[in-house]
């Protein structure tokens, strides 16, 4: 029976264990997860806006969402464990709405393109055609804008992350509060993951799933890990008014915005020269004052009388080569496996990416799902896989 430890328990960590537990071939694994914090108080997992999507640029994001949404729709009953234990993650489908001013027609245009050919249920709008779908929008400024018709929308990440850690735990996977300090290393195999607590994890495999924190476990076998911890801050308000149908629409600002119950959320990506590695999880409170309220007050004009009803902010693992995943194997090492750095997209993909990891752990590649536009190789041989779609 293979060891398998994996570094990190959240939704990309347990999504893995999930499915090396559940494998097909009748090859029984040892897995070990390793998580820091079980009460996931900073974890990605937890603190996300939870939201998927199928308007990507790149054929292979799409792909990957494509099965999330169809995984997330069947959740229930493919991570129930026994009778009554069922995960309901609240799955809701409106939609994604992409605006776009002028300059940004021809790039709306050319995703719809790829997004079509992938059959994404997607469609573009004219000004009037929006207006008349959402009245309650100002198309000021607005040249065009692509709705997601089906397969977009918003869940509970914590609740996922739960759903997938109940079922692998169920399985046989055991979960190890501790904070691992090191990887112990044979030539060209890792042979054990060392603990704050002094022990050592023996493994036969390694799986370096630690979220923003990945770059530290790279380092420790000399690999350059592309990934730091980016700040979001997600601010709650609410409005006296309704929107009724309202998706989760990415203004021309970069203001993104959404349903939350009988509330909202929003939040924003500050620019470069604001947006420094590993900072503090304090929330930008200054941000929604001085510019998220007036930009959203201009697109949606009942958001003139908008409470603040609370704020958190959590970690993108942010992968700066290309800003998508980074998947698999290390040609320095031949047994640490890397799923890693999805800067924002790790719910939406954790099943997709926890499926394709366990194929290549089990049979030496992929089986299902071809990832391998997503390997560690683009890096090394500086082909960034470039995601225009960026939120």
């Amino acid at each position: 029976m293979r060891r398998v430890a994996i570094i990190g328990g959240g939704a990309i960590g347990s999504a893995i264990a999930y499915f090396l537990g559940a494998d097909p071939t009748g090859e029984a694994f040892d897995i070990t997860v390793v998580e820091r914090d079980f009460s996931y108080r900073q974890a990605s997992s937890a603190l996300s806006a939870s939201s998927i999507r199928q308007q990507f640029s790149t054929a292979i994001n799409i792909e990957m969402s494509l099965y999330g949404i169809d995984f997330f729709r069947t959740l229930g009953e493919t991570l129930r464990v026994g009778d009554d234990d069922v995960p309901d993650i609240g799955l809701v489908e409106p939609g994604y709405l992409y605006l776009a001013s002028a300059a940004g027609v021809h790039v709306l245009r050319e995703n719809h393109a790829v997004q079509k050919a992938h059959a994404v249920d997607v469609a573009l709008l004219t000004p009037d055609e929006l207006k008349a779908r959402f009245p309650w929008l100002s198309t000021e400024g607005i040249a065009l804008a692509s709705l997601g018709l089906s397969g977009e929308g918003w869940y509970d990440g914590y609740s996922l992350l739960q759903a997938f850690r109940k079922k692998a735990a169920s399985q046989g996977a055991r979960y190890v509060q501790a904070h691992a300090t090191g990887l112990r290393r044979q030539g060209r195999t890792v042979t054990g993951v060392q603990l704050d607590s002094g022990e050592t994890i023996d493994a036969d495999i390694v799986v370096n799933a630690a979220g923003a924190w990945a770059a530290k476990v790279a380092e420790w076998v000399g690999i350059d890990l592309p990934v730091r911890g980016r700040r979001r801050s997600v601010f709650s308000f609410s409005c006296p008014e309704t929107l009724p149908g309202c998706p989760l629409v990415i203004d021309t600002s970069g203001i993104w915005l959404r349903p939350e119950g009988r509330q909202f959320i929003c939040g924003f990506a500050p620019p470069a020269d604001r947006d420094p590695d590993d900072a503090p999880l304090d929330v930008e409170h200054e941000a929604f004052d001085n510019f998220i309220w007036p930009a959203l007050a201009e697109r949606i004009p009942a958001f003139e009388a908008v409470r603040m009803t609370g704020a958190w902010a959590g970690y993108y693992e942010m992968n700066l080569f290309d800003h998508n995943a980074i998947l698999g194997l290390h040609p320095d090492c031949d047994n640490l496996y890397f799923a890693n750095g999805f800067s924002g997209h790790g719910l939406q993909q954790c099943p997709a990416a926890g499926r394709g990891i366990a194929e290549l752990i089990r049979f030496g590649g992929y089986r299902s799902l071809d990832l391998s536009p997503l390997s560690f190789a683009r890096i090394l041989e500086n082909r960034p896989l470039v995601e225009k779609n960026i939120i």
